[in-house]
């Protein structure tokens, strides 16, 4: 089948290269002509492990294909999915300008039947504003399908290949037969296909966003009163996760949730919920102590000096989680905003996301070449993203480097066991202060 995909951040890209990977010939199409050229000359525009092998690949057997022209996608594709960005606006609703702007284009241009399949995550209702949208440039029959994604940064290649599920909002069984067609490589597999009402398909995708960031932030808040009455967060989060109707996923607890799914669909959420009379109190919760649970070690690390005016705090990790080169709603920038505030220098490390970093905070901190040349001179170590090259470091060298041998870690990388003896003073998220 030929098909489009409009759109090529994490969830476009990602996409596209997996429905090559199927058999299906793949058009990308994105406005930036700098990122389209390369793009066809095999460079891979984010960092995500496993994609740039499947990318190459396609892209060598003629599968995968890049352009700026969505007129030329069209004409040659018999499905267009949308994978625009839908970021938050100021009162925290998605801003589905892209999204419409696309479908008023498809209008314009397409000559025959199409199926229009949104794939980014759109509030409740916008199958009903793209159709609109869309009838109101052209008499050519078409149907507009939700299909949301339900893909993990730093996992998002494992993911789109081995789905849990696939779900599917439609009202057309012509379109129906198309999408069971495309995801009938997974079907034959025994991942089920859920067919529902396209206002269903939407709000599935932000009920599961939701509760993730719910179960997240709840288990920050066991860990916060974990460390009030002398209980050990990680016994708690393996006595709950015993449990299967609670399962271990999402129970570790840390410096808050971020990246480019839960803050914005949380924020989406409650603020269609106001739009419809109904509060969501239970997200307008988690939204406000995850805030406050992003920056909780700034307040440790205050107290540990007396005084953060000077000091010089090393950062290992900048990424919003290991894996990804994201940094969109990352606690590290919530950090390093209060720490330079509060009169501290910054140096980090992360080599995958710093430039990301340099982008938005140039130079108002320091970049460390590696994890170790990043604690030279510095008064303390704060980790902020759990990259598996933190977890078994040289703890003598560390003690060398730092003028105090002091950790914060807001990932809990480390087992007490590994730091007890090393005479680090260690402060995690739930667990009793190693002095």
């Amino acid at each position: 089948m030929n098909i489009s995909i409009v759109g090529t951040g994490y969830v476009g890209l990602v996409t596209g290269t997996t429905l090559a990977e199927l058999g299906n010939t793949v058009y990308c199409v994105d406005i930036d002509q700098n990122k389209v050229e390369r793009m066809k000359q095999g460079l891979v525009p984010i960092y995500e492990p496993g994609l740039e092998e499947m990318f190459l690949r396609n892209i060598q057997a003629k599968r995968l294909f890049f352009t700026t022209d969505i007129k030329e996608a069209l004409d040659q594709s018999d499905v267009i999915y949308l994978a625009l960005p839908t970021p938050p606006g100021g009162d925290g609703s998605a801003d589905l300008s892209f999204v419409l702007s696309v479908a008023n284009q498809i209008g314009e241009m397409m000559t025959s039947y199409k199926v229009i399949v949104n794939k980014s995550t759109v509030p409740v209702g916008t199958a009903d504003k793209v159709r609109e949208v869309i009838s109101s440039k052209t008499n050519i029959p078409f149907d507009v399908v939700s299909n949301p994604e339900f893909l993990r940064e730093g996992f998002a290649v494992k993911d789109s290949m081995n789905p849990s599920r696939v779900v599917v909002g439609c009202s057309s069984d012509k379109a129906k037969d198309i999408m069971a067609k495309i995801y009938q490589p997974f079907t034959n597999t025994g991942v089920p296909i859920i067919f529902m009402d396209e206002k269903s398909s939407e709000l599935t995708k932000y009920a599961a966003n939701s509760f993730l960031a719910v179960k997240i932030t709840f288990m920050n808040e066991i860990a916060n009163y974990c460390e009030k009455v002398g209980a050990d967060v990680d016994k708690v989060r393996l006595g709950m996760g015993s449990d299967d109707r609670i399962g271990h996923r999402f129970l570790f607890p840390g410096i808050g949730y971020g990246g480019s799914c839960f803050p914005k669909d949380v924020k989406a959420l409650i603020k269609s919920g106001h739009d419809e009379d109904f509060n969501f109190k239970i997200l307008e919760a988690t939204e406000s102590v995850n805030k406050k649970q992003k920056v909780i070690l700034v307040d440790e690390i205050e107290k540990y000096f007396g005084s953060l005016q000077g000091k010089k705090i090393a950062m290992w990790g900048l990424a919003f989680k290991a894996n990804t080169d994201d940094i969109r709603e990352a606690s590290s920038l919530d950090n390093i905003e209060i720490l330079l505030k509060k009169g501290a220098k910054v140096i980090a490390y992360d080599a995958i996301a710093e430039e990301n970093v340099r982008k938005i905070v140039g130079d108002k901190i320091e970049y460390a070449k590696d994890m170790y040349s990043a604690l030279e001179g510095a008064d303390c170590l704060l980790i902020a993203t759990e990259w598996s090259e933190f977890k078994n470091p040289n703890f003598e060298l560390m003690a060398e480097k730092l003028n105090n041998k002091a950790i914060f870690d807001g990932r809990n990388m480390f087992s007490m066991e590994q730091v007890e003896d090393t005479g680090f003073y260690y402060k995690s998220i739930g667990r009793k202060i190693i002095k």
